[in-house]
């Protein structure tokens, strides 16, 4: 496991399109959330320690954003040949028993992550109504074994501000996490 934050990709950046299967087959792109105020970008996948530890803290925080219409879509691009428990057979079963409430996307080729500098699982980008991103870093301080509880308040601190309209704070902490599984 080598440990990877985030890029910091440059705020102000333009949500990147992307047309990728959902669990089910169903092809799932960014315009898809055309009418959200607000969308959120994940890169997260099934194995990962550091997914697996804010794994219930994900769907509940994923859940209440979803409630305030945020578009939400999780994206899983490790290669599936080297880590097999990322497959997409099995992102059908990690999804259901997470209970993530989002579209769960498999990103065969890795081009999202890689037009996204998607570095790590999780990774969080945040856009605001006009797809320009306003927050990218962590969820929260929680991290495996230090005793943090999960609780999203980086990101949700960061969703309120774009739905009340107002700047995000520019001072963001990078996410940590596993890096992402090139091939």
């Amino acid at each position: 496991m080598a440990l990877t934050p985030s890029t910091m990709l440059a705020l102000g950046t333009k949500a990147p399109d992307f047309k990728l299967p959902d669990t089910e087959g169903r092809l799932v792109s960014l315009g898809e959330f055309r009418s959200s105020p607000a969308l959120l970008v994940m890169f997260i996948c099934n194995h990962c320690p550091y997914v697996k530890h804010i794994r219930e803290g994900l769907a509940e925080m994923c859940r209440d954003l979803s409630a305030m219409g945020v578009g939400i879509v999780g994206i899983m691009s490790n290669d599936v040949a080297k880590y097999p428990d990322d497959r997409p057979e099995l992102m059908k079963t990690e999804k259901e028993s997470a209970g993530w409430n989002f579209p769960y996307l498999y990103d065969e080729t890795q081009a999202v992550a890689r037009v996204y500098h998607a570095a790590c699982t999780p990774d969080f980008f945040l856009f605001d109504g006009s797809r320009s991103l306003v927050y990218r870093g962590q969820m929260d301080d929680s991290r495996p074994g230090n005793g943090k509880p999960v609780t999203g308040s980086d990101l949700r601190a960061a969703v309120a501000k774009v739905l009340a309209g107002e700047a995000v704070d520019p001072g963001q902490k990078p996410s940590i996490g596993c890096n992402i599984k090139w091939k």
